[in-house]
């Protein structure tokens, strides 16, 4: 079945299953592989992705769910990364292996759209779901509040 997705501002025409999951199509049609494949059952949060502005596991949506939708995934958070999330990111130096980071980085960004100024609880409670094999949490937190500070210095927020 043909299907037409939104991500990152573009539209791709899709010719696949209409079950698929949205991650596989992401890496395996469009070729964004930014997001990754983790557990499969939406606990781990490496395949993050934001879907109409919300954090969304792609491993286990639908494809053809997400049609007429905005879907925005690592790739799309900002072309040069620009976004304070990616900014903070790089210079809190987060990432050790770097797998899960995308995910992570995804759920910031839903975080700090919804909670431009988070305290740690807010910041902990939002970032449960993604797992670090790395054990970078403190970093990811760290970030998080530089994030808030340099979405706070531009006008506009995250």
């Amino acid at each position: 079945m043909v299907f037409t997705l939104n991500v990152n501002g573009m539209d791709h025409e899709v010719d696949a299953d209409p079950e698929t999951p949205l991650l596989w199509i992401l890496r395996e049609n469009i070729k964004l592989t930014g997001t990754k494949f983790g557990c499969g059952i939406a606990e781990c949060g490496v395949c993050s992705v934001h879907i109409d502005g919300q954090l969304t596991k792609s491993c286990i949506v639908p494809a053809a769910s997400a049609v007429g939708r905005r879907i925005t995934t690592i790739e799309g958070l900002s072309a040069d990364t620009s976004h304070p999330v990616q900014r903070a990111w790089i210079e809190k130096a987060v990432a050790q292996c770097g797998y899960c980071q995308s995910g992570q980085i995804m759920a910031a960004a839903a975080l700090l759209a919804r909670n431009p100024d988070p305290n740690d609880r807010d910041i902990d409670q939002a970032m449960e779901g993604n797992l670090c094999r790395c054990g970078t949490y403190i970093e990811i937190r760290s970030a998080i509040h530089r994030a808030a500070e340099l979405a706070g210095d531009k006008e506009g927020g995250v």
